[in-house]
């Protein structure tokens, strides 16, 4: 038996595998692959509005929220969150707590003025900071939810919620793998190759009344707007990919949802950590509570 422990692109339900596989022969008794599949047909449209659909309803996302399935990763929306968010003069807040967290910084410093409010990088991000303050005057405050490379998770999130300003999140690493309140999120983004597809397409979740605020001219292509307004077919979007997505989030609707899927996540991360914690040839490395 092989066990896939990787981060991502991490294993997807073995039903998943199976429909997309067959998609690729023969998609929906169509006659065409899912691979050669126009883009711009009913057939297709099918696929992301069921998607779209499904991502908001899973997420509980109220009508101010928007899904969106866009090309480039989670390492695009490092510069084009601050594109869409932050003007020259105007203050962002991030939290440093591990690799992409300093890469989303050093993208928005192009953008405007970036105030870091909370760092572990001095004890190699082993532990997350409790003790910040974001200042009022920030246009939006940036966490990074689940950091893998260090194996922290923020668990609290009041705190953030709480912090008076807008809250953008990278949420690559736990999308979807526990309940938490999205609605709180003004901005959310996540490779869905962790919790929610295969690697190729990048979800975007935002509150639309957070957009159209600055004064720069912004590439139509990476204009959060355009992609709303063409329900994220602006361009040729990750066909496959996005089709993968589908047939996860079924799954995971099937499987009972993000409610039952972090019940079974939590008895694999007790029986992973207990373990680890059990044996003195292992030692953990962050703190316990992260």
């Amino acid at each position: 038996v092989i066990h896939n422990f990787n981060a991502g692109p991490s294993i997807l339900p073995r039903e998943v595998f199976e429909e997309a596989s067959q998609a690729v022969l023969n998609f929906n008794n169509t006659g065409l692959s899912i691979l050669e599949l126009g883009h711009r047909t009913k057939t297709f449209q099918a696929v992301m509005d069921e998607a779209i659909a499904l991502m908001k309803e899973l997420m509980h996302l109220d009508g101010d929220h928007e899904v969106m399935f866009l090309h480039g990763g989670a390492s695009t929306q490092f510069f084009q969150v601050p594109m869409n968010l932050l003007n020259d003069n105007d203050l962002s807040a991030y939290t440093d707590t591990g690799v992409w967290a300093t890469k989303a910084i050093k993208e928005a410093k192009m953008f405007g003025h970036v105030e870091i409010v909370a760092s572990s990088k001095d004890k190699n991000y082993t532990f997350l900071p409790k003790d910040f303050t974001v200042p009022k005057t920030a246009r939006y405050l940036h966490i990074t939810t689940n950091n893998t490379i260090y194996g922290t998770q923020w668990q609290d999130l009041d705190p953030f919620y709480n912090a008076g300003v807008p809250v953008v999140a990278d949420m690559s690493s736990d999308i979807l793998s526990r309940k938490v309140d999205f609605n709180k999120f003004d901005l959310i983004y996540a490779g869905a190759q962790k919790n929610a597809g295969a690697a190729g397409v990048t979800i975007v979740i935002v509150n639309k009344n957070q957009l159209g605020k600055v004064q720069r001219q912004i590439p139509a292509m990476l204009d959060y707007r355009n992609h709303i307004a063409n329900g994220s077919m602006l361009n040729t979007p990750p066909v496959f990919a996005t089709y993968v997505s589908l047939l996860t989030l079924r799954w995971l609707k099937n499987a009972g949802g993000v409610h039952e899927i972090e019940k079974i996540n939590n008895r694999k991360a007790a029986l992973l950590y207990q373990t680890i914690d059990s044996l003195p040839v292992f030692r953990g490395t962050v703190a316990r509570e992260d």
